[in-house]
C-alpha cells in the first residue's frame, strides 16, 4: 500500500507541475479545492445516501439508467455522484438526476475517511472500474453496502497477475459484482469469487432511452433533405482522411462529420477538401440556404445521438488511435458501422463484426468495399440494419437485474 500511495502523490505533483498549461489537469485541481467542506456544507446529513462513482463521461452514460431508475422506484435515497475526470463532471455537473455531484478526492487513506465521513453512504455502487484500494478498504470497514457494476474483466489485467494481491485484496469489498459477460465471471470464480452476476451492459438500455427520446435536428433535417446521409461521429484526422475521400466519391450522399474535438484546423481542411461544399452547423440558421452543399460538420455537442436517426449509414472514429469511440449509439438506430482497426477491447464493436452488422478498415480501399454494397443494394442495407437494430434490443435489461438485486422489494 505504501508504493499504491506514493504513487498517487507523484500522479498529484505531476499534474500540479503541467496544470499552468493544461487545461484539463487546472480543472482537476481546480475542482477538488475545498471539496469536503463543501461536501460538508452541501450534503444533509440526515438523508439515505446512494453514491454512485464513475470515471468519466462515458462510464457516467453507463450509471444513467441506474440513477434514472433509482429516482422513481426508491425517491427515499439522495443521489450523489462523484466524477474523476474533469470531462466528465465539467460537462455533467449540473446533471439534475443527482442531488450532489462532486469529484472524488484523491485516493489517500486520510482523504478516503474523511470522503465517507461527509458523504456517509448507505450505498456505493462503482460503475465499470476505478477501483481505489483505499476508498474500497474504508468502505469495507465500515460494512457499507458495495457493489460494481458493468464491469468487465480480461485475463492479462491486474487482478490475475502474480503482483495483483492488492487488487484481488480490493475485490473482497464488493457484495455483488455485476459484470457484462461469462468469461469475466469465469476469471473472478478462478480468483474464488462466487458474489459474481451476470447482468449484461447499462449502456444497451441508455442507448434505448436516447433513441425513444431522440431530439427533431431542425438543421440537419433540412440539409438532408429527400437525399440519404452518412453520419460520422466523434472522427479524428485519419477517419477525416478517409471520409473526405468517400464524401468526394460518392457526390450524391450528404454527410454529418461530428469531430470529436472541435480542432480548427482539422476543420478547415474538411470545408477545403470537401469537394461538394461544407457548412458548419453552429452558423446555419433559419435562412440558411442548403442547395447542394455535401458536408455539415456538427462542430458542438449532445447533438449526434439524435443526428443518429436521420441517417442510413454510419461511422465511429478512434479506431486509429487508442480505441473507437460508441457504436452503440448507432447501433440502436440501425445503422451499418464502421470504424478503423483498433476495436478489440470494445465487446459490443466485436459482436457487431462477427454479426455482420459492422466492419473494420485499415483504409480507404476496405471502406469503400465495405459502402459500395450497402449504397447499391437496399436487400443488403436493410437485412445489415436489422442486425444492429436487433443486438441492441437483444442486450437491454442490465437496469433492472442491478436496481432490483441491490434494492429488493
Amino acid at each position: 500500500m505504501w508504493l499504491y500511495n506514493f504513487g498517487l502523490l507523484l500522479y498529484v505533483w505531476a499534474i500540479r507541475l503541467v496544470a499552468p498549461r493544461h487545461r484539463k489537469a487546472h480543472l482537476w485541481l481546480e475542482g477538488r479545492k475545498d471539496l469536503f467542506r463543501r461536501m460538508r456544507e452541501t450534503i444533509d446529513p440526515a438523508a439515505r445516501i446512494v453514491w454512485i462513482h464513475v470515471a468519466s463521461l462515458g462510464e457516467f452514460e453507463q450509471g444513467r439508467p441506474i440513477i434514472e431508475q433509482l429516482r422513481k422506484s426508491h425517491p427515499e435515497y439522495k443521489i450523489l455522484l462523484t466524477f474523476f475526470s474533469p470531462s466528465g463532471y465539467e460537462i455533467r455537473k449540473d446533471y439534475k438526476g443527482a442531488d450532489y455531484i462532486f469529484y472524488l478526492p484523491l485516493d489517500t487513506p486520510r482523504n478516503a475517511r474523511r470522503f465517507l465521513d461527509a458523504a456517509h453512504p448507505d450505498v456505493a455502487i462503482f460503475v465499470k472500474y476505478e477501483y481505489w484500494l483505499n476508498l474500497l478498504r474504508e468502505l469495507r470497514r465500515r460494512k457499507v453496502r458495495t457493489y460494481v457494476v458493468s464491469a468487465i474483466f480480461r485475463r492479462n489485467s491486474v487482478f490475475f497477475r502474480p503482483y495483483g494481491g492488492l487488487w484481488r485484496q480490493a475485490l473482497e469489498s464488493f457484495d455483488v459484482m455485476f459484470v457484462q459477460n461469462e468469461e469475466s465471471k469465469k476469471l473472478l470464480a478462478t480468483l474464488g469469487f462466487d458474489n459474481v452476476l451476470v447482468a449484461g451492459d447499462t449502456r444497451f438500455d441508455r442507448v434505448a432511452e436516447i433513441a425513444r427520446a431522440a431530439k427533431h435536428v431542425d438543421i440537419v433535417e433540412r440539409f438532408k433533405g429527400e437525399d440519404r446521409l452518412f453520419v460520422a461521429g466523434s472522427t479524428w484526422g485519419p477517419d477525416e482522411e478517409l471520409l473526405i475521400r468517400l464524401m468526394n466519391d460518392n457526390p450524391d450522399v450528404k454527410f454529418v462529420i461530428a469531430p470529436h474535438e472541435m480542432d480548427e484546423t482539422r476543420i478547415a481542411r474538411l470545408i477545403a477538401e470537401t469537394r461538394g461544399g461544407a457548412l458548419r452547423y453552429t452558423q446555419c440558421t433559419s435562412r440558411t440556404g442548403y442547395g447542394t452543399r455535401q458536408l455539415l460538420i456538427l462542430d458542438t455537442v449532445g447533438l449526434l445521438s439524435s443526428v443518429y436517426s436521420y441517417a442510413t449509414w454510419s461511422y465511429i472514429g478512434g479506431g486509429f488511435g487508442v480505441g473507437i469511440h460508441n457504436t452503440l449509439e448507432a447501433a440502436t438506430f440501425g445503422l451499418p458501422i464502421a470504424f478503423g482497426p483498433n476495436y478489440q477491447k470494445f465487446k459490443e464493436a466485436r459482436d457487431l463484426v462477427t454479426l455482420g452488422a459492422a466492419r473494420s478498415v485499415t483504409s480507404y480501399e476496405e471502406l469503400r468495399s465495405w459502402f459500395i454494397p450497402l449504397r447499391d443494394n437496399e436487400e443488403f442495407l436493410q437485412k445489415t440494419s436489422r442486425i444492429a437494430k436487433d443486438y441492441t434490443t437483444r442486450h437491454q435489461g442490465a437496469t433492472n437485474i442491478i436496481v432490483k438485486t441491490i434494492f429488493p422489494q
